[in-house]
């Protein structure tokens, strides 16, 4: 998470009134939760899915163990204790699709993180986003950079009518719950059509260090070593 992504998601956690609900799927150690979980006012429910079993942990880190998965559960807990917000983030230990009746209708804000398979990625953003009260937030990491994950923005968000695209943060794309038709439903998919480019570029990115030409990805503006995100 950039410095700047963390800011969008303090921002929109901040902007949540007292009663309202934010959910994220894919919490890892914590970071993200902690962040939400700082920013929100008291009365806000803060809800982390994540099953902790030791898979999509991250770039290549698709298949785990089981010890994995407990460390960064531990680590998860120890996090939030640490920063004091663990009476403040309600965990589902539970994959997303397993998670869906634990967490109301009319979120504020929903943070997708998850599995970022193409099946899974594009469930979480069918079933998940569905929650979403009009106005809210929908904020999805690893947009127009994960392969699986651009794959299932293409195939629901761009031609969809129910989010409007905002833009995003290096990966971390924002889009707000509402209805959109007509001329401005293709202008909304014109917007996100455009990220293709970057899209393209970070293909290219992570081919070069999986090949470890890092010295190459550093002559596209990469720094050379780090995944793209």
């Amino acid at each position: 998470m950039t410095p700047a992504q963390g800011e969008r998601l303090w921002e929109a956690a901040a902007a949540v009134r007292p009663g309202g609900t934010i959910a994220e799927i894919g919490s890892y150690r914590g970071k993200s939760a902690i962040v939400m979980a700082s920013a929100a006012a008291d009365g806000v429910t803060v809800t982390a899915i994540d099953p902790h079993a030791g898979n999509d942990r991250g770039p290549q880190q698709i298949r785990g163990t089981a010890d994995e998965g407990q460390s960064d559960h531990d680590a998860f807990l120890a996090n939030l204790a640490a920063a004091g917000v663990s009476d403040r983030v309600r965990h589902v230990r539970a994959f997303s699709h397993e998670a869906l009746a634990a967490v109301p209708e009319d979120l504020d804000v929903l943070y997708i993180d998850g599995a970022h398979r193409v099946g899974p990625a594009r469930d979480d953003i069918v079933s998940w986003g569905a929650k979403v009260a009009p106005g809210g937030t929908l904020l999805i990491h690893d947009s127009f950079s994960s392969v699986g994950v651009t794959l299932a923005l293409l195939t629901t968000l761009v031609p969809g009518g129910r989010f409007r695209y905002l833009g995003r943060d290096g990966s971390l794309a924002r889009y707000r719950r509402e209805d959109l038709d007509g001329a401005d439903r293709l202008a909304n998919a014109g917007r996100q059509a455009v990220e293709l480019g970057w899209f393209a570029r970070n293909v290219v990115i992570k081919a070069l260090l999986l090949v470890r030409l890092g010295s190459v990805a550093r002559m596209l503006g990469h720094d050379g070593e780090t995944w793209p995100y």
